[in-house]
């Protein structure tokens, strides 16, 4: 029975500023920027000094909107939702003229129930708010203590308080780009309606059991359950190349559930290990997951799964103070060749998958075999790790916090939670990714003291320092296992994961 019915509102929208003097159309995903230049509005942003022309299109609030036909009856499904991938940034979300949500977390998921509120035809608003403004207001609320940098150096032209939002950093200027804080839906957004439950992320993470010689997959699976009432099923786990196949029987119950499955892969077949680029082929194995529920409910998934170890190796050398820092993988002492990755356009809608492709493959000709995804960028775009794991691109990733103090007050750390739960969830199976970081040079910040911070005052900001990073990130983190994983271990032990915070 079916289970599931999507239905993207990818497309054209219409925009129109505050005071409604500027309307026009746009394409979602996409940003006012970029639907202005495709109008011809706007001459080429990179030109000159466009990005101070061009600042009253983000010092003005914009609103989306779009009418869409429901194309299916919504009577015969239990829940019904809109799912933004991606909101740049500030937002209050409306159907039908009413308010169902809002956003402030660019690297968010947001997810809102409109079983009660969608209809044969909709209307659907993100009125936005400018990024700008938002952050100065939010930074004058923070009124006990100054969370700096207030602003970046004159000369750069930027923005200010870019701390205060979750937003892409560099948007507000950065030393070697221009300010552009766009807004915007820079991702997909689509209505989905289900009955019973729905799949919203399903990871891999393979582990390495030296006593037993043998590979081992956890497979995570979380659902949304919409049932009143625990139900149960059964799963199968297949990997033909691997002659591996297993059953579970497993039960759901109601809201959001986590179902762990362990599958032992065959051991009298040879595993071929994931390879950087340069030391081995990128080798990797399709998997077959098939959930059979009660009622003749079915989902079935196909994914990508790869086998390989990561370890960061610090230890004591003679005659030095400091420890080592290298990592093996699959055992082999790897030297890292690469380089830090920015964002390949200020209008992340004009990153196209051939884009990555060609800049991807650059890295590799080049003879570098590692990317440091920097933490005052976005988390990019899933093809981006894709390519990573294809062409045998080591990534350093970062959170994204770079060259500033940050808040801590409880509604930016739950956002800030929300966005590294999704993350994590979303990036975790690719075997690209070696190591998690922090943050871009914030320790040094405060080690080197940065921005003048009284001595007197020093505690105030350690203490946030460690509640952001190390109290809330590093806690979500090290609960989930993942990919850039220690797998030499047994099982169900969970390994140690790497969380760095180096500049």
């Amino acid at each position: 029975m079916r289970l599931l019915a999507l239905s993207s509102l990818r497309g054209s929208w219409h925009l129109r500023n505050a005071n409604g003097s500027v309307g026009l159309g746009g394409e979602v995903p996409g940003c006012v920027h970029t639907a202005l230049s495709r109008q011809g509005l706007l001459q080429d942003p990179y030109y000159r000094f466009n990005d101070l022309e061009y600042r009253w299109i983000t010092l003005d609030n914009w609103t989306y909107s779009k009418v869409f036909k429901t194309p299916f009856d919504i009577g015969k499904w239990q829940k019904v939702n809109l799912v933004l991938e991606g909101v740049d940034t500030v937002a209050q979300v409306l159907m039908n003229n009413v308010t169902i949500g809002e956003t402030d977390n660019m690297f968010n998921r947001y997810t809102f129930d409109v079983t009660n509120v969608i209809g044969d035809v909709n209307l659907i608003e993100l009125r936005f708010q400018s990024a700008i403004s938002y952050a100065a207001q939010k930074s004058r609320a923070h009124a006990g203590y100054r969370v700096p940098p207030e602003c970046p150096p004159p000369v750069q032209k930027g923005e200010c308080h870019v701390n205060f939002v979750r937003k892409e950093q560099c948007s507000f200027s950065w030393d070697w780009g221009p300010a552009f804080p766009t807004q915007g839906i820079w991702k997909d957004v689509r209505i989905e309606a289900y009955n019973i439950c729905n799949l919203k992320y399903l990871t891999f993470t393979p582990f390495y059991v030296s006593l037993a010689r043998e590979w081992r997959l956890l497979i995570e699976s979380i659902f949304d359950v919409v049932s009143a009432e625990p139900f149960g099923g059964q799963v199968t786990v297949n990997m033909p190349q691997l002659q591996t196949q297993q059953t579970y029987d497993i039960q759901l119950r109601p809201r959001e559930t986590s179902v762990e499955l362990l599958l032992n892969v065959n051991k009298n077949v040879s595993v071929e290990s994931w390879w950087p680029s340069g030391h081995g082929n990128q080798t990797g194995y399709k998997i077959w997951v098939v959930f059979k529920l009660e009622g003749g409910y079915r989902i079935e998934k196909e994914a990508k799964v790869y086998f390989r170890t990561v370890e960061l190796v610090q230890e004591p050398i003679p005659g030095s103070p400091g420890l080592s820092f290298y990592f093996k993988i699959n055992g082999i002492p790897i030297f890292i060749k690469g380089s830090n990755w920015i964002p390949a356009d200020s209008f992340q809608d004009r990153v196209t998958p051939e884009t990555l492709q060609l800049l991807l493959k650059s890295v590799v000709d080049a003879n570098m075999n590692a990317l440091r995804v920097w933490g005052g960028g976005v988390y990019e775009q899933d093809i981006f790790y894709d390519i990573c794991d294809e062409l045998g691109i080591m990534i350093w990733q970062d959170f994204m916090f770079a060259c500033a103090l940050y808040p801590t007050d409880q509604s930016f750390l739950d956002s800030v939670r929300a966005e590294v739960t999704h993350q994590i969830r979303r990036l975790k199976s690719h075997p690209s990714i070696i190591i998690w970081s922090g943050n871009n040079e914030n320790e040094a910040a405060m080690a080197q003291n940065w921005f003048s911070l009284p001595p007197s005052e020093m505690q105030t900001y350690i203490r946030d320092y460690v509640t952001l990073y190390v109290k809330n990130i590093r806690e979500l983190v090290l609960s989930f296992p993942t990919h850039s994983d220690t797998t030499d271990t047994s099982l169900p032990e969970r390994p140690s994961l790497h969380l760095q915070s180096f500049w």
